[in-house]
């Protein structure tokens, strides 16, 4: 370690693509303040810096803005078929990133013309979602569970509020029951498969979340309904239903803990900046503001795994190797001093790379549908309970040890007790 806490450089080890000096994404300090460790690599290696992963896997972290626009708009250089990677023979079966990497037949690892027919019936399917009616079912949740702890007067909003409205909302749009214990299953596989904890599996937790989604599809070939599993089973582009069923992964991951940690970073600054405590006539500041200025700022996915370089290139300063492997760094990315010269980050526009770019970025309209899901949830909270405060003092709060997923392991706060 250095004298600032942070990873010391470490050895490339042979045939590395990063050279001496590469650092290691990891590290309590890292996951607590990342944007300390993004400017000291910055700051020594550039735009793009070497890394290592789990294992001391090599690869390149691109932490420039301009950069990882570049690399998510020339698919014909970075592409995301991860059987191009050159170190898949150093790779064990249970390596814990391998349900990021792994090659699957999901939209996630498809190109060109098939990435294109895959993502059209996803963003087809979720078209068909009503955005209205999405903010009256979120509301109708977050009255349910609010109204489990209004009377306590206590409650840990990650749990009871942040985690549980998304997860309902997301599973009732995709045709499951919105509880039970199969879909509590699905839900925690999920979050171990995305983000796994001391003694998770992450491997095996995939293969369940896998299991459980094979089976909804085979229920709505039967039964078919008004929801976007059914809408992708009779969609005219014909998917198999083990396409189905990857892309379904691909879409709850990609709306459940993400969203689930959207609502709760934003709460967080909500009860912490006084900024957005209260305004003169002694109403929040717009909801809308703090919901961007996280997108910014502590953006739920701060890296996303991958790129793989399809040839030699060059990308800022550094030579790329065929079949190197570059991790997104987005919210590195959206902090790039280059795009804000005066040091200050503002979250005016909505320019940032938290859905990433390019052809494969979150397809329409999923980031409205997630907009909609956590700006329902944060305005509902506050409209219930307006006298909501923190529980914890703001450096006592801590970030779950995840270089991937920007959330906290909890958020203590206290209110009024409301009968209901």
């Amino acid at each position: 370690m250095t004298d600032s806490g942070y990873p010391s450089a470490h050895p490339a080890p042979p045939g590395c693509p990063a050279h001496t000096g590469a650092v290691r994404l990891g590290g309590l300090e890292y996951q607590q303040t990342p944007s300390q460790l993004y400017r000291t690599l910055r700051r020594e290696h550039g735009p793009v810096a070497p890394v290592l992963l789990d294992g001391d896997v090599p690869a390149w972290l691109v932490l420039g803005y301009s950069e990882v626009t570049y690399v998510t708009s020339h698919d014909e250089l970075f592409a995301r078929d991860s059987r191009r990677w050159n170190q898949w023979e150093n790779i064990p079966p249970d390596w814990p990133l391998l349900p990021f990497v792994g090659y699957q037949p999901s939209v996630l690892f498809t190109e060109g013309e098939d990435h294109r027919r895959r993502a059209g019936v996803i963003t087809e399917a979720l078209e068909g979602v009503d955005q209205f009616e999405l903010s009256h079912d979120c509301r109708l949740i977050a009255d349910d569970l609010i109204a489990r702890f209004a009377g306590s007067g206590q409650a840990e909003l990650m749990a009871d509020f942040a985690h549980a409205l998304p997860m309902r909302a997301v599973v009732q749009v995709c045709g499951m029951p919105t509880s039970g214990e199969d879909t509590r299953r699905l839900v925690d596989d999920l979050r171990i498969s995305l983000d796994a904890g001391e003694g998770d599996d992450p491997v095996a937790a995939y293969g369940r979340v896998g299991e459980r989604l094979r089976q909804l599809v085979k229920d709505k070939r039967a039964a078919p309904g008004p929801d976007v599993t059914s809408r992708m089973l009779t969609h005219p582009a014909g998917l198999t239903d083990e396409e189905i069923v990857q892309d379904l992964i691909s879409v709850i991951a990609a709306a459940q803990q993400p969203t689930a940690n959207w609502i709760c970073n934003t709460l967080r600054l909500l009860l912490t900046d006084e900024r957005f405590a209260v305004n003169v006539s002694g109403g929040r500041l717009s909801v809308g503001e703090a919901l961007n200025e996280v997108l910014w700022l502590d953006t739920p996915t701060q890296n996303f795994i991958g790129r793989w370089a399809v040839r030699d290139v060059q990308l800022g300063g550094r030579q790329i190797r065929a079949g190197d492997c570059l991790v997104l760094g987005l919210a590195a990315a959206n902090t790039d001093p280059q795009i804000w010269p005066e040091g200050h980050v503002g979250a005016e526009n909505a320019a940032h790379l938290s859905f990433s770019n390019g052809e494969h970025r979150c397809p329409y309209p999923a980031p409205l549908l997630a907009d909609v899901m956590a700006r329902t949830a944060v305005e509902t909270l506050l409209e219930r309970l307006p006298d909501l405060v923190l529980a914890a003092d703001p450096a006592e709060l801590s970030w779950r040890p995840s270089i991937w997923m920007r959330g906290l392991t909890a958020l203590p706060v206290r209110f009024t007790p409301v009968m209901q």
